[in-house]
C-alpha cells in the first residue's frame, strides 16, 4: 500500500486554494460583503464548512448541475447533503408548489392531499400512523418525547457518532469507552450523559447490557449509519437489535433520513425491518422543507391514552408551520414522481457504476482507502477496510486529505457532501456524469501519489 506524502499533500492543498480564489471573485466579493450582515458570511453556520476560503455563491440549479455567480457549471453529488436528493427544482414539484401557494401556504388545516401522503407512507414503511413536521430533527425529537411519555423511562440509547439532526440528547459520544459530551457541542441544557446511553453500532453485548435495567424509553437508530461514513449492520444485527428491544420493553425509532436513499421505502421497507416509530425528512418534499414520524397501532393507543387533547398546543411537540399545505403537496408531487421505483433503479445503478470507478482507482494506486455504497449513496474512506462502528470509522478521518479532495474536485467542477467524501446520485444524472467523476479522482489521486 502507498502511504501519502504530507508534505506533497500540503502543497496541492496550496496551489488548489489559489486555484480556487482565482476562479471565483465574484463569490468572494460576495461573501465580504455578506460578512457585513451575516455571521460569518454565511445565512446558516454549516455553511462556513466548505474546503475553500469561502462558499460558492449559487445563481441557479438544475436536476443534477449548478451555476455558481461566476458562470462556472458543477456536477453536484452533495444534493444539500440529501435534502435535494430528487434533484434540484424538479418539474412535478415546482408545479405542485406553485398551484398550492395558488391557492394558500399554511393554514393550520389540513388539506384533502394530506390523506394520499399519509397513506402512501404507512403503504412504503408499514405504520399506520403518521404526522407531519418541518426538519428531521423535529421528527426525532417529537419521537423521542412521546418514547418518554409514554414508557414512563427517561434515557434514550444511541450509537457512536450518530447523528439525528440538532437534538440535544443525541450530542454525545465515547472516549476511551467513557461517555461525554460530543466535541463542539453549544450550550448543552443539559449534561448528556445524565439523558443517554451511548454504546458503539453492531455491539450486541453492549446493547443487552444498556438495555437491561430498562430504564431506556427509546433506541434512536440509523438502519446503518451514514454521517460518519456508511457503516453497515453486522447480518442478523438488525434481528437481534429488534429482539433485545422488544424484550426490554424499549421503543425502537428508525430513522431514515439519510437511508431513504436505499429504496422507496428506506431501508426499512428493502430489508422488513419492524420499528415501533419512524423519522423522515431531507428529501421527501422535493427539497421544501418537511419531514414525518410514523408509528405504530400499540404506539397510537398509548400516545391516546398518556396525552390531552385540551393540551396539544403545549406539549413540546407539533409547530404553527407543521404540516402546511405547501409542504403537503410538495411530499405529494414528490413521492408520486422522483422517489420512485424507477428513479431508484437508475441512480442505484449509477451509484454501482461510481463504487466501481472509485474502487478501480484505488486499487490501482495501491491506496489504503476503501469505497462502501448503500442505495444510490456512495462514499469513499481513509483507512483499508470498511468500518463496524462510528468509533472505527472516526479514527480514520484525515482532515487535510478530506480538503484537498473537495478542494480538487470543486475546482474541476464536482460539488462533494463538505462533512465527509460522500456521492449521491440524482435522477436524472447519466453515465457520462458518473464517469467525470472517475476521470476527476483519478487525476487528483494521481497528482497525490505522484
Amino acid at each position: 500500500m502507498i502511504m501519502i506524502d504530507r508534505n506533497r499533500l500540503h502543497h496541492l492543498l496550496e496551489a488548489e486554494l489559489i486555484r480556487f480564489e482565482y476562479e471565483h471573485p465574484r463569490s468572494k466579493a460576495l461573501y465580504e460583503q455578506a460578512r457585513s450582515h451575516l455571521h460569518e458570511g454565511v445565512p446558516m453556520n454549516w455553511m462556513v464548512r466548505w474546503a475553500g476560503t469561502f462558499p460558492v455563491f449559487v445563481k441557479e440549479a438544475s436536476g443534477t448541475h449548478f451555476t455558481d455567480v461566476d458562470g462556472k457549471k458543477y456536477l453536484d453529488l452533495c444534493l444539500g447533503d440529501t435534502g435535494a436528493m430528487t434533484g434540484h427544482a424538479p418539474a412535478a414539484v415546482v408545479d405542485a408548489a406553485i398551484a398550492q401557494m395558488r391557492r394558500g401556504l399554511t393554514l393550520m388545516l389540513p388539506i384533502e392531499e394530506v390523506l394520499w401522503v399519509s397513506e402512501e407512507f404507512s403503504r412504503r414503511f408499514g405504520l399506520p400512523y403518521w404526522q407531519i413536521v418541518l426538519t428531521a430533527t423535529d421528527a426525532n425529537r417529537f419521537a423521542i418525547r412521546l418514547a418518554r411519555q409514554i414508557t414512563g423511562r427517561k434515557k434514550i440509547l444511541i450509537f457512536n457518532w450518530c447523528y439525528h439532526g440538532t437534538v440535544d440528547e443525541t450530542f454525545i459520544t465515547l472516549l476511551d469507552g467513557i461517555p461525554q459530551a460530543r466535541p463542539g457541542n453549544l450550550g448543552p441544557a443539559v449534561d448528556p450523559t445524565l439523558t443517554t446511553k451511548v454504546i458503539e453500532f453492531n455491539d450486541l453485548p453492549a446493547l443487552e447490557a444498556a438495555l437491561a435495567p430498562e430504564d431506556v424509553a427509546c433506541v434512536l437508530a440509523e438502519p446503518v449509519m451514514t454521517n460518519i461514513g456508511i457503516v453497515h449492520p453486522d447480518p442478523g444485527y438488525h434481528d437481534a437489535l429488534r429482539e433485545i428491544t422488544r424484550r426490554t420493553g424499549t421503543l425502537l425509532i428508525i430513522d431514515e433520513t439519510h437511508t431513504i436513499c436505499t429504496s422507496p421505502g428506506g431501508y426499512t421497507q428493502a430489508y422488513g425491518l419492524q420499528p415501533d416509530m419512524l423519522t423522515l425528512g431531507k428529501p421527501i418534499a422535493g427539497g421544501i422543507p418537511a419531514a414525518v414520524y410514523g408509528f405504530t397501532q400499540e404506539v397510537a393507543e398509548r400516545i391516546r391514552a398518556n396525552t390531552s387533547v385540551d393540551l396539544a398546543d403545549t406539549g413540546g411537540i407539533g409547530g404553527t408551520l407543521a404540516g402546511n399545505a405547501l409542504s403537503v403537496a410538495a411530499m405529494k408531487a414528490t413521492l408520486q414522481h422522483s422517489l420512485t421505483p424507477e428513479s431508484y433503479k437508475h441512480t442505484i445503478a449509477l451509484a454501482e457504476r461510481f463504487e466501481a470507478g472509485v474502487a478501480g482507482i484505488i486499487r490501482e494506486k495501491q491506496l489504503p482507502w476503501h469505497v462502501n455504497r448503500l442505495g444510490c449513496r456512495v462514499e469513499y474512506w481513509f483507512r483499508p477496510t470498511p468500518p463496524r462502528n462510528g468509533g472505527e470509522a472516526a479514527a480514520a478521518i484525515d482532515g487535510d486529505l478530506d480538503r484537498y479532495l473537495h478542494l480538487a474536485s470543486l475546482n474541476r467542477g464536482i460539488l462533494m457532501t463538505p462533512f465527509h467524501n460522500m456521492a449521491l446520485i440524482a435522477p436524472d444524472a447519466t453515465a457520462s456524469d458518473i464517469d467525470f467523476h472517475t476521470d476527476v479522482f483519478r487525476e487528483i489521486v494521481s497528482a497525490l501519489v505522484g
